[in-house]
């Protein structure tokens, strides 16, 4: 809310002893007059500056002088946005003191409003965070590099390849991977100290720095292993980069504390994406190959060769990835509804939304043949993306419509795609409360932690969750508890043939006890004979699906009769 104040000049009682308890805090407040840019300072502002008198920095503009050149920008923004009243006046920066070091400080403030409207003084306070800051700094690097080379760790340099390999498929620009290995490691350590062994790596390390490119991303894969990255890498040039880092490590001796050692390295290669489509299989290919490396005698390269069926894989993952990569271009991924009905009545409760593809001829693609290869290649999370803007699409033109997405594992805790679906629901809730994000108990099972929190932020927003495949994985009472779901889907493998399976509908019995406990509302799927719907609907299920109640279709109805203002009554 804007402060609107009559007197442009001065600060009353009552503001001004708010200020004076600040700054006892040992916080630095000021007070902006925006109309003469003067500045006036309360608290320790001549500590915070190492100034002899605070006069020194009067005006916004002497102050902003003071500001990191790299930092005045955000602040500026910052400033911008909050006189307009889009967001609060809350940021970070470093600011020059007399001796010139910098410091960092947080610094959060407050515009006053002439009754016109127009921003007239700024009150704010100054809180320093430099040893937060270095504290960050020393933890994000140790996150993010080894401690020992100062290249990147394996996390870092598994993203950094992960990058490297999108970037290849997207404009066919191949690359490398290599998994470079320092020769007789263990002999080394058992004939020396380990402090010549460290001398060693990081010498190895400077080597490949000195004879790669500054585009190629170097990272420690292990405790005698590095990995490099090489874009833009044609696969017939592999072969000269290897022979040239053999060569560089060699040629010289390394000094060390106990005198010059002679050093070589093993190399295992890899193209991607060619014969590696993901990170995963990059590393673990080039490893292989550096295995091969080693038993050949140490000192030489050997780059993955795939099989003759995997070529024929590969080729067939590559033609239906660019089928993919066409269809997300050219809007031609859509959704398939297949219906989610109240037990008992038969009645449309929501509707679950599916992945199909549609060719140019306008065929339809079922979601079987291309999602595992999505996955495989690293599409899926652009295909989550899409299903989850055709959904909320769909809900916006059918104002009675429940609709129900599901994610995959790598999207469930993507934050990227968390940040997409709050930017689209935080403002409207209408929305929000008709979509039913579904994640699956084994991805679920994974993070229990990460799980949750994505949880709470999507009920935050005001959609459901629903826990999919629910059996096939070990959900117990206190993950239940912690995951706070709204829905769970019992797996299929325990629904088909319930009828006549007294150990299914024994498990079965069992989830809707615990299901009651927690007071969710309760999904069998895969139901596909009049016979399970009678037996699921006696055991107390709430709602059922599968092709008994209708497959999945590329139109829907528009009813939509799912509580969604509580959890369901029916399930206590």
């Amino acid at each position: 809310m804007r402060h609107v104040v009559e007197d442009r000049n001065s600060i009353d009682d009552s503001e001004s002893a708010a200020l004076q308890g600040l700054s006892a805090a040992g916080d630095v407040v000021y007070d902006w007059n925006l109309l003469d840019d003067t500045i006036r300072w309360i608290g320790p502002v001549e500590g915070l500056f190492d100034l002899a008198d605070a006069g020194e920095i009067a005006s916004g503009d002497t102050y902003h002088g003071r500001i990191n050149p790299e930092d005045l920008p955000q602040r500026l923004t910052v400033l911008a946005n909050h006189f307009a009243c889009e967001r609060p006046y809350d940021c970070e920066y470093r600011v020059r003191g007399q001796n010139g070091h910098f410091r960092w400080v947080h610094d959060r403030g407050q515009a006053h409003f002439s009754p016109a409207g127009r921003a007239i003084r700024l009150t704010g306070v100054l809180r320093e965070m430099t040893s937060r800051k270095v504290d960050e700094q020393i933890l994000s690097y140790a996150a993010n590099f080894d401690e020992l080379t100062g290249h990147y760790n394996r996390t870092r340099l598994r993203e950094a390849l992960e990058h490297a390999i999108a970037y290849a498929m997207r404009y066919g620009a191949p690359g490398a991977y290599l998994a470079v290995g320092i020769d007789q490691v263990a002999l080394m350590t058992d004939s020396f100290d380990r402090r010549t062994t460290d001398d060693i790596i990081i010498e190895i390390g400077h080597r490949l720095d000195r004879c790669l490119r500054v585009s190629d991303v170097i990272g420690r894969a292990g405790s005698d292993q590095f990995g490099v990255v090489l874009t833009q890498c044609e696969p017939d040039e592999i072969s000269r980069v290897t022979e040239k880092i053999l060569a560089v490590v060699r040629e010289f001796t390394v000094p060390t504390a106990t005198g010059a050692i002679p050093v070589t390295v093993s190399i295992g290669a890899v193209s991607f994406p060619a014969s590696a489509p993901t990170a995963h299989e990059a590393m673990g290919r080039a490893e292989s190959a550096l295995r091969d490396a080693t038993r050949a005698g140490h000192d030489c390269a050997v780059v993955y060769q795939p099989s003759e069926g995997q070529q024929r894989d590969h080729h067939v993952f590559m033609d239906i990835a660019r089928d993919v990569q066409a269809a997300l271009k050219e809007g031609r991924l859509v959704l398939a509804y297949q219906p989610v009905v109240h037990a008992g009545t038969s009645d449309v409760a929501y509707y679950e939304c599916l992945v199909r593809m549609l060719t140019e001829d306008g065929s339809v693609v079922p979601a079987a043949a291309f999602i595992p290869v999505v996955e495989k290649m690293g599409l899926i999370r652009a295909v989550d993306q899409q299903v989850l803007e055709l959904g909320i699409a769909e809900l916006d033109a059918v104002p009675d419509l429940v609709l129900a997405i599901n994610i995959s594992g790598a999207t469930a805790t993507d934050r990227i795609w968390m940040r997409s679906v709050v930017v689209r629901l935080r403002d409207r809730p209408d929305l929000a409360s008709r979509l039913i994000i579904e994640i699956t108990e084994t991805v679920a099972l994974h993070d229990i932690d990460e799980t949750a929190r994505i949880v709470a932020v999507l009920r935050d927003l005001g959609c459901r969750v629903a826990l999919d495949d629910f059996g096939a994985g070990y959900t117990s009472f206190r993950h239940l508890k912690a995951l706070d779901v709204d829905i769970i889907k019992i797996d299929g493998s325990f629904v088909q043939d319930v009828a006549n399976s007294s150990d299914n509908q024994l498990f079965i019995g069992t989830i809707l006890r615990l299901a009651r406990s927690f007071n969710l509302m309760t999904v069998a799927e895969c139901v596909e004979t009049e016979a399970d719907a009678r037996a699921l609907e006696a055991q107390g299920i709430l709602y059922l699906q599968g092709y008994h109640f209708g497959r999945p279709a590329l139109t829907h109805g528009r009813s939509a009769s799912l509580s969604l203002t509580g959890r369901h009554a029916a399930a206590s």
